[in-house]
């Protein structure tokens, strides 16, 4: 059994249902709609954030929730969904999930509609029910989604990106969703508002540890979904880079900058980088960066008594930092 599957033992007939009602949430009048949204259910990919929903919802409620729960694991998707469209118009991007995207085979202004007319199936299915606390959780995400794309384009220009500043970029284009899905969870099954932002916290220490492991990928040998040094090439300013530009000579930050900007379609050029980098402890500084989130995570964990949600929890968060792609 794959990690994903076992994760997801203990919530399967959750999740089962939860796929009825997530395409009951996106039906419309017009026909158009109802392809593309069939189309987009049908290339469903690991759905993680519904399984945070429902672990979470499970695990501070003692294994029990109702209609709220789904509704709030919907709007998550519904939104987050809705983003993607967008995002793939953005960055005209032809694939999703090895799937064609919705720009690729409807173009663009449908793609935008869609996105909008799912952003406000969210909308309405939070208003209708008078979900208004799991509206908010949802919101403040969107918002810090759109401030960590815009602020990484802004300082993507200059190179001169802190670490205080990637921090805040992934925390709010990686981490603030997962940090929604472990808030939403929490407050749909009723929990006060010192355990749904311990969850918020939860989620966010997961989703910030999730990134750095994806910025590792970059420099590892495996064979995984994206070639090795893709974000060298696209000018993206990663962790382990990002440190060795603080650490290393003004000589070496001359060519190190000089290398992204201007060599960075140039594969030995990009090897050259990748290897300064690993020899001038740029892996091993992120590597103890990202067990540091891993930790400040289970140690949230810690405070809530053993169930089999919270197991499943656990294994999410070594899944996290151990996945292989």
């Amino acid at each position: 059994m794959n990690p994903v599957e076992e994760i997801k033992l203990p919530i399967v007939s959750e999740m089962e249902l939860f796929e009825e009602k997530f395409k009951e949430s996106m039906l419309s009048k017009v026909p158009l709609l109802n392809r593309i949204t069939y189309y987009i259910v049908r290339r469903k990919g690991k759905q993680m954030r519904p399984m945070f929903v429902f672990l979470v919802a499970k695990m501070v409620s003692n294994g029990g929730f109702d209609e709220r729960t789904y509704r709030g694991a919907s709007v998550v998707e519904l939104i987050h969904t809705a983003t993607l469209v967008h995002d793939d118009v953005v960055d005209d991007s032809n694939r999703r999930r090895g799937f064609f995207s919705i720009n690729a085979l409807w173009k663009n202004k449908i793609a935008v509609l869609v996105g909008d007319f799912m952003l406000s199936k969210g909308l309405l299915l939070s208003i209708d029910n008078e979900d208004f606390d799991l509206l908010k959780l949802i919101s403040i995400a969107v918002r810090e989604m759109s401030e960590g794309e815009l602020l990484q384009i802004e300082k993507a220009r200059k190179l001169d990106i802190t670490e205080a500043i990637y921090f805040d970029i992934i925390r709010k284009k990686t981490a603030t969703l997962i940090a929604a899905c472990c808030g939403i969870g929490a407050a749909s099954v009723g929990a006060n508002q010192d355990v749904v932002q311990q969850m918020r916290k939860f989620g966010e220490y997961i989703g910030i540890a999730f990134q750095i492991k994806d910025d590792l990928f970059d420099y590892s040998e495996a064979k995984i979904g994206k070639p090795t040094g893709i974000d060298i090439k696209e000018q993206k300013m990663t962790l382990p880079l990002i440190r060795t530009l603080n650490t290393c000579s003004k000589k070496e930050k001359a060519w190190l900058i000089n290398s992204i900007k201007k060599h960075n379609r140039n594969k030995q050029r990009v090897k050259e980088v990748i290897t300064f980098v690993k020899e001038n402890g740029g892996i091993e500084y992120t590597t103890t960066k990202m067990n540091d989130y891993k930790n400040k995570a289970l140690a949230i964990l810690a405070d809530f008594p053993d169930s089999d949600y919270k197991k499943s929890l656990l294994k999410m968060i070594d899944y996290v930092v151990e996945r292989k792609i």
